[in-house]
C-alpha cells in the first residue's frame, strides 16, 4: 500500500488493546470496553479526522470472538482509511488475520508518505508474553532492506524494554536481544511503537523514539510493582511522520468518558 502524504507529514493514529468481547455489554474492571472504544474513535475522529494510516496493535478483542473483531472493523471504519490491525496476548491470530483481510487491514507493511510501516505479530498462543518467531525477525530484515532509503517505524504488541512497572516484564518481548539487533543493524529506523502495557510512554535509545500508548478502556499504574489499576481516560495516539524522518507525537485521552473503575482487581 502506498498513500501519498502530497508533501506535509503522514498522519497515523495508533488504537490499542480495546478488549471488546462479543457480549455487546461486556466490561472490563467496570469499563464497557464497546464504550470506551466508542468514546475514544469519535474523540480522534473530532480531533485529527482521517488520518493516512490507523494502527491497531493487539489486544482487539478479550474474548478472541469473531463478533468482537467485526465490532472493532464497525467502529474504527469512520476513519476512512488505510488500516492494520496485529494480535495481541488476548487475541487469536489466525482469526484476526482473517477477518482483517475481509477489511483490508491485514497488510504489515505500509508505505505512507515518505516512510514505511512495519507491523509485527509477537503474539503467542495461550501465552501472555510476546515473541517473535524466526519469521517475524526474517520479514522485519527483508522489510527494512527493500526501502533502505525510507525512514521506518515499527509497530508490535509486546513491550521490547524492561519497564519501571516491574509486574509487567515477564510478559514483554521475550527475545527482545534479537530484535535490537536488527533494529539497530538499521539505520532506517526512527521509532518503535507498542501497546500492551495500556501506558503512555516516550523514549530514546539511541536515536530511534520508543513509544507506547493507553488503551481505549482501563488504564495500568505506572510504575507499580504488581497488577493495579489507576483512573485515567481511555486514550490512543497520533504520530506525523515527517518527510525529514521526524516523528511528531502525542497521545489524547477522551475525558468526556465516564465509567465506574474497579480499582480493587488483582488482575483483568
Amino acid at each position: 500500500m502506498v498513500s501519498p502524504a502530497n508533501g506535509r507529514a503522514a498522519r497515523v493514529l495508533q488504537i490499542t488493546d480495546p478488549h471488546l468481547m462479543a457480549d455487546t455489554a461486556g466490561s472490563l474492571l467496570g469499563v464497557r470496553t464497546r464504550d470506551s472504544l466508542e468514546a475514544v474513535v469519535q474523540c480522534a475522529r473530532n480531533q485529527y479526522g482521517n488520518p493516512d494510516l490507523l494502527l491497531a496493535t493487539g489486544d482487539l478483542a478479550q474474548d478472541a470472538s469473531e463478533t468482537a473483531y467485526h465490532e472493532f472493523a464497525r467502529q474504527v471504519s469512520v476513519f476512512g482509511c488505510q488500516g492494520s490491525w496485529v494480535a495481541g496476548n488476548h487475541d487469536d491470530s489466525e482469526l484476526l488475520t482473517e477477518i482483517a483481510q475481509h477489511y483490508r487491514a491485514a497488510g504489515r507493511h505500509m508505505l505512507v508518505g515518505q516512510w514505511q510501516v512495519i507491523m509485527l505479530d509477537s503474539a503467542v498462543k495461550g501465552q501472555v508474553h510476546g515473541y517473535l518467531d524466526p519469521g517475524e525477525l526474517a520479514f522485519l530484515e527483508e522489510a527494512l532492506a527493500a526501502h533502505p532509503e525510507r525512514p521506518a517505524l515499527v509497530s508490535l504488541h509486546h513491550h521490547p524494554i524492561e519497564l519501571e512497572t516491574e509486574w509487567m516484564n515477564p510478559i514483554g518481548l521475550t527475545n527482545r536481544e534479537e530484535f535490537w539487533r536488527i533494529i539497530d543493524r538499521s539505520e532506517n529506523v526512527r521509532g518503535v511503537l507498542w501497546g500492551h502495557i495500556h501506558q503512555d510512554l516516550d523514549l530514546y535509545r539511541g536515536d530511534v523514539r520508543l513509544l507506547a500508548t493507553p488503551s481505549t478502556c482501563i488504564q495500568f499504574e505506572a510504575g507499580s510493582t504488581e497488577f493495579s489499576v489507576e483512573r485515567q481516560a481511555p486514550g490512543f495516539r497520533w504520530l506525523d511522520l515527517g518527510s525529514d524522518g521526524s516523528i511528531d507525537t502525542g497521545v489524547v485521552r477522551a475525558k468526556d468518558f465516564q465509567y465506574d473503575l474497579d480499582t480493587d482487581s488483582s488482575g483483568y
